[in-house]
């Protein structure tokens, strides 16, 4: 029998495994080179990430458990060597789609990084006066001796170990030297047509940096040099217990946090051992945390090249969101024409957008309204992420200047994007606006904004009301993720759903007793009971022999309930469909308990980011969207919300355009098998294949045209 605790192993191998899907995009040869090469950037990214976060996170309770047995009957170690091993397999695998097909096919696209090692004598003497005059101002060097101790490199920062031989102006023997590359440096360099004898020749820093180093050591002998670059815890630990200002408590945590403990190395394979061992020592680090590659250290910023290079035919088609509703770009609306106003249309009845394929714009609009309409009273917003450059702060800030009164919920511990927040939130103050950091000990991710207006009363002389809109949607306030993330949202006035997200931030920026919900399902409250509950009204009426059906789709699926529940479910005979992006913890397919379910993911051009749950509900067909993952920490320890989607016709496009034609993709899934390894799917015989994503793109420019 699974164990109801997801064991450890399966949750960081499935971070691992999702990867290794994506890095399938970027071996696939129907996608477009560029986006091939995009693709094994976002792998990267994606590892950073995990080791930052999840691989520290092992690191330290290897010290501080070491013999801790885990749910699989593994100790910690072993959970750890496991990891590791996967992560060195990919890591691999990753280098040799880059080494032995992207680049390759590059080159013959007249697509060029030039190395040092190729350079003629002109393009070496142009590269010699990048380096003197943009790059050797900035670069530091450090030489290693008792004096200068090994520096500690900031996380993931691009730095090079040089050996050295000679003696320096005050007669000490030169043998080790650290160079770190500032993060104000470019990673790529175009190099001119006429040297390169192509329009898109490229060098990397590390070229420029490994060639010239000599300028920084004049008079001694350069032995050799290498680029390394190491990544480090970047947990920020703010106590729940003693925190008295949390946005100060995290501007002294900020500054620290690229200087945590080290977790991984990343060398050159041409690193000599003694040099590697130098520096897996001076780490901290043991020999399975270190990883040599063949390529560049970091293929990340190798993700920049596709935007730099004019070449359509090798990117994915550019994609133009359907102006949705028909609404004008802004500043091109007649304000004076009420029948133009993003309101007026809520007032006629729900309106759901589906991101990316339709515009972000009409959220935007009703900002932009509100901040301007006289009879706006009040707005209110939840910030997750939004990005250094928001049009949606702008707004609201603006609305703060008119004398709205701006309440901003700002989640200044959203991973990452703290130190972002926390700039806004100073500007959002300067303005009048209100600021709260929501509950300390629970992230504020539900995704929710509501205007409050003063209306006149049809056929009351004189008498007014107050009138509540909301925005909810699955994911962030951000309009350039909206361009590339699935999501949807939700505009309505629905009373009951407007009433319950005027509650949701009662309890935000007050304190209180649980106010009661009629519609939304909130965690850490109802959404899990809510859960359980038409889980096991499916699986009742499964046993009764009657129509149950279970689809959901999410990002992760890990809390240990929900999958209890699921397997006993299918034991009743439930048929229960799910799409999992990433890591799920539930075996699909197993005999005798979970024959029922079956579990897909989707990696394709748009990262894959709503949320939806569907239940048959005898005929009623209840459907729920959220910015909740079926994971521990978003049932139980965020603020999120789950928000049924009820006119009829909008429910009907949810269950098609979010589940139903990702169901039917046969060419960018993968089938979870029961041993918790994927399959990807692929075109029966005669079949064609079928792209979810793209089905939908043509869908909604189809309807664009129509209108």
């Amino acid at each position: 029998m699974t164990s109801l605790s997801p064991p450890i192993l399966n949750r960081e191998i499935g971070i691992l495994e999702f990867n290794s899907r994506v890095l399938a995009q970027a071996e696939d040869p129907t996608n477009p080179l560029l986006e091939r090469l995009r693709f094994l950037g976002i792998v990267s990214s994606n590892l950073d990430e995990f080791f930052e976060v999840r691989v520290a996170g092992l690191k330290e309770q290897l010290l501080s458990e070491p013999n801790k047995m885990e749910a699989d009957g593994l100790r910690i170690h072993e959970v750890y060597a496991k990891v590791t091993e996967y992560a060195h397999t990919l890591v691999a695998r990753q280098y040799s789609v880059f080494k032995n097909t992207i680049k390759p096919q590059l080159d013959q696209h007249g697509i060029l990084f030039m190395y040092a090692s190729d350079w003629t004598p002109e393009q070496e003497k142009w590269a010699h006066g990048i380096f003197r005059t943009e790059l050797l101002p900035l670069l530091t060097p450090i030489a290693l001796d008792p004096a200068h101790p090994f520096p500690k490199v900031a996380n993931k920062s691009l730095s090079f170990i040089v050996a050295l031989d000679g003696k320096d102006a005050f007669g000490r023997r030169a043998r080790l030297a650290v160079v770190q590359a500032p993060r104000s440096l470019p990673r790529v360099v175009r190099m001119p047509k006429r040297l390169a004898k192509t329009d898109d020749g490229f060098v990397l820093l590390s070229s420029f940096v490994q060639k010239f180093v000599g300028d920084l050591f004049p008079g001694l002998t350069i032995v050799e040099c290498h680029p390394f670059r190491v990544t480090r815890n970047s947990e920020l630990f703010v106590s729940e217990d003693d925190v008295t200002d949390l946005r100060k408590a995290l501007q002294g945590e900020l500054p620290t946090r690229h200087l945590g403990d080290a977790v991984r190395l990343e060398t050159s394979i041409d690193t000599p051992d003694a040099l590697l061992e130098r520096l897996r020592e001076e780490n901290g680090l043991e020999p399975q945390d270190c990883y040599r590659v063949d390529g560049p250290v970091n293929l990340l910023r190798l993700s920049q090249v596709p935007d730099l290079v004019n070449a359509p035919s090798l990117k994915f088609e550019q994609y133009h969101p359907r102006s949705s509703l028909g609404l004008t770009r802004p500043g091109q609306r007649d304000s004076s024409d009420p029948k133009d106003a993003i309101i007026e249309r809520i007032r006629q009845g729900d309106i759901l957008l589906h991101h990316p394929y339709e515009s972000f714009e009409p959220v935007l609009q009703l900002l932009r309204e509100a901040s301007i309409d006289p009879d706006v009273l009040a707005i209110k917003q939840t910030v997750y992420r939004t990005g250094d450059d928001s049009p949606v702060m702008d707004a609201l800030i603006q609305a703060a200047r008119n004398g709205k009164e701006v309440t901003v919920v700002l989640e200044l511990l959203a991973r990452f994007d703290e130190q972002t927040n926390i700039n806004w939130a100073a500007k959002l103050e300067s303005v009048g606006a209100h600021v709260v950091y929501g509950v300390v000990g629970h992230k504020c991710h539900a995704k929710m904004l509501l205007v409050v207006r003063r209306e006149k009363i049809p056929h009351k002389k004189g008498k007014s009301k107050l009138v509540r809109y909301v925005h909810l949607g699955t994911g962030n306030y951000h309009p350039k993720t909206a361009k590339l993330y699935t999501d949807f949202g939700l505009l309505t006035c629905d009373e009951s759903i407007t009433n319950d997200v005027h509650l949701v931030f009662q309890q935000l920026t007050g304190t209180a007793l649980h106010l009661e919900t009629r519609e939304l399902w909130e965690s850490p409250f109802t959404l899990l009971d809510e859960l359980i509950a038409h889980i096991r009204a499916e699986a009742k009426a499964a046993k009764a022999g009657k129509k149950a059906l279970i689809i959901a789709k999410m990002n992760a699926l890990l809390e240990p309930t929900i999958i209890a529940e699921l397997y006993k479910a299918s034991q009743a005979g439930v048929k229960i469909q799910l799409i999992v992006r990433g890591v799920c913890a539930l075996q699909p397919g197993v005999k005798g308990l979970s024959e029922n379910i079956h579990v897909r993911s989707i990696i394709g051009r748009f990262l894959e980011h709503h949320r939806i749950c569907y239940f048959y509900a005898a005929g009623k067909e209840s459907v729920h969207l959220s910015s909740a993952d079926w994971m521990d920490r978003n049932l139980l320890r965020r603020v999120e919300v789950a928000f049924p989607v009820k006119d009829k016709k909008l429910k009907q496009r949810v269950i098609n355009e979010g589940l139903k034609v990702l169901l039917k993709d046969n060419a960018t899934a993968w089938k979870m098998n029961p041993d918790g390894s994927y399959a990807q799917v692929v075109p029966r015989a005669k079949q064609a294949p079928f792209i979810g994503q793209m089905e939908l793109a043509q869908q909604f420019a189809q309807q664009g045209k129509l209108k």
